[in-house]
């Protein structure tokens, strides 16, 4: 047993164990998260393409767990619009999710619709329809097999096993809906990603992609607005508390987001819990992580500026010495509407930036 004792080998080890679970058909995965879920709206729900009102491009980046080697890097850039004759909204969005050691990438294209329905004169309810394109792979000439290890030394000495495995690239198509009903100070959406649990093993065996369940329900509550600028160019600044939920379910993986944003114009703070306590694993408590959030916004005449960046304390059993994870967005918006045409009487989501 002493041949256990050399973290050389005990690294191997480790990606042969990676490998095994990368690849048993009973394993199933989790979609990538962002803490700042409402400033990747399109990645939440299809139903929020559009939903602005204005034409809007968004930049997110989160890098999890950076002081381990497996940590997962996420990022993706979108762009919608929102078709004010047609009372539809269109999107695009690209994605590419990496984890550390195996190589393990996940890269897809999207496209969004969704349509304005007016239900009562303070209640909308928008049906959203997501079609995508993915492609999965890894480098399997970073692991290293079972074979390959000397029974009495435990060094390598044989050729990679790799060789038999064809290829490690999949590609599949995928299919998504949402909906989201909102007023003027209330939203309620729901999301089913991968309703056709297409098949995502890399070596030809059969492994589906678990459907993700979701929900993002909030209230936003508005005080007394205050003043930026001065002379003939101030105006009201919002000033406003929004609590705000988002749960998910997909597979054997349950996950909640519970928290609230305060916006003092031109800034935006926010903290979070993710976690859900009441549900154990391995029996264990899933608490997660704390989230604290840091935003500016900058409100022209015809467009807005939003910048966050925010960081997940981890408080599971992984513990601190995982680094966390950072987090940062972008997501400018602006009016492509004739100015000339009389505005029509639509409500205005109230979801929060961030």
């Amino acid at each position: 047993m002493e041949r256990f004792k050399s973290p050389k080998l005990l690294y191997k080890l480790s990606l042969v164990l990676g490998c095994i679970l990368l690849m048993h058909k009973t394993v199933t995965a989790q979609d990538p998260q962002y803490s700042q879920f409402y400033a990747a709206p399109l990645y939440l729900n299809p139903a929020f393409a559009g939903s602005t009102n204005q034409a809007r491009f968004g930049i997110n980046y989160r890098n999890q767990w950076p002081a381990i080697d497996a940590n997962f890097t996420t990022i993706s850039a979108y762009f919608d619009t929102y078709i004010e004759d047609k009372n539809s909204g269109v999107g695009v969005m690209l994605t590419r999710d990496r984890e550390g050691i195996l190589g393990l990438q996940s890269i897809s294209l999207a496209a969004q619709y969704s349509y304005n329905l007016s239900l009562t004169e303070g209640l909308s309810f928008r049906p959203g329809v997501q079609l995508a394109l993915y492609q999965r792979s890894v480098n399997f000439n970073k692991l290293t097999f079972g074979d390959q290890f000397d029974p009495a030394t435990g060094d390598v000495i044989n050729p990679t096993s790799a060789e038999a495995l064809n290829g490690g690239n999949k590609f599949f198509p995928d299919l998504s809906f949402g909906g989201l009903f909102y007023t003027p100070t209330a939203w309620l959406g729901f999301a089913a990603h991968h309703i056709t649990q297409p098949n995502q093993s890399l070596i030809g065996e059969e492994s589906k992609l678990p459907m993700k369940i979701s929900a993002h329900t909030g209230i936003k509550f508005h005080f007394r607005p205050g003043v930026v600028g001065s002379g003939i160019y101030a105006r009201q600044s919002e000033r406003s508390i929004a609590p705000a939920l988002q749960y998910r379910h997909q597979g054997e993986f349950d996950q909640m987001d519970i928290g609230t944003y305060l916006t003092l114009e031109p800034l935006i703070v926010g903290m979070w819990y993710r976690g859900v306590p009441f549900k154990q694993v391995n029996g264990f408590s899933n608490n997660e992580s704390i989230v604290l959030l840091l935003g500016f916004t900058k409100k022209g005449a015809k467009d807005i500026l939003n910048i966050g960046y925010s960081y997940d304390f981890t408080i599971s059993k992984l513990g601190s010495g995982s680094g966390g994870a950072h987090e940062f967005s972008l997501v400018y918006s602006w009016s492509t509407r004739d100015p000339r045409k009389p505005p029509k009487d639509k409500l205005i989501i109230p979801c929060p930036d961030f």
